[in-house]
């Protein structure tokens, strides 16, 4: 295999995984998302290795240098923020990999939602609370079904992690609240999760625009939006003295 599109993690380069970290040392060519890999990540690269920013590469260009390399006969990291399986655009890119019969191989990552829980010291699936954990964003430039829509997907009351609508906060607040959410509802906002200016904020749906301005807040944040964040909660029952498993027998 020459070809490896890698999850790097959400930003802290100790949490690429083990393999992912191997081929980046092993990689002759790096093509990484700039704009949100953390750059630091490319520690665990070689010297001589080939590292383009595919932030100012158009999607053939990304592709042509794959192609390029492979002919090559070189190895190939494409390197993607969290877990390429969300919001990574990766689709397009291995779709165009088969067309051109270019064999590749996915490492997953550690995603920013994730993060952003270990972040936030929080489960997000608490018994009697939230068992559900919604993965969405708001309507941008890419658009978003409308059965898809925040105000729908809020009837649910389930915990939230809403990625890439930080900076349309004023409209996420207005469709939670709308489809079903109380303006009590607690809200977290985590900046760049694992990176070393990571910044928490925490209110809630009522009050969370005004408690985040002027803190320097950009895109690169998580919103949270769920109970499980401020409430009393049932014990699990995994761990229950009473409560016996293949592993334990209850206690008498």
């Amino acid at each position: 295999m020459q070809v490896f599109i890698v999850g790097a993690g959400p930003g802290d380069p100790e949490l690429i995984t083990v393999k992912g970290q191997r081929l980046l040392r092993e990689a002759d060519v790096i093509i990484y998302a700039g704009s949100l890999v953390n750059p630091d990540i490319l520690k665990w690269a070689r010297e001589d290795a080939e590292i383009y920013n595919s932030a100012s590469m158009t999607l053939p260009e990304v592709i042509d240098k794959i192609t390029e390399s492979v002919n090559q006969n070189k190895m190939v990291v494409r390197l993607h923020t969290g877990d390429p399986a969300i919001y990574g655009a990766i689709q397009e890119q291995m779709d165009e990999l088969k067309r051109r019969d270019i064999e590749f191989e996915v490492v997953p990552g550690v995603s920013s939602f994730l993060a952003t829980a270990a972040a936030l010291k929080q489960e997000y699936t608490l018994p009697d609370i939230s068992q559900t954990v919604i993965i969405t964003r708001n309507e941008g430039r890419t658009p978003v079904p409308d059965r898809e829509s925040l105000r729908s997907l809020a009837a649910h009351q389930s915990t939230m992690c809403i990625f890439l609508s930080v900076h349309m906060l004023d409209d996420v607040v207005r469709e939670l609240i709308a489809g079903g959410y109380a303006p009590t509802t607690p809200i977290a906002i985590v900046h760049k999760a694992s990176w070393p200016e990571q910044k928490i904020v925490r209110a809630t749906l009522e009050t969370i625009v005004e408690r985040v301005k002027g803190e320097d807040i950009s895109r690169t944040a998580m919103i949270v939006v769920s109970n499980v964040l401020d409430t009393d909660y049932s014990l699990s029952r995994l761990y229950a003295p009473e409560f016996s498993h293949m592993f334990r027998k209850a206690s008498e």
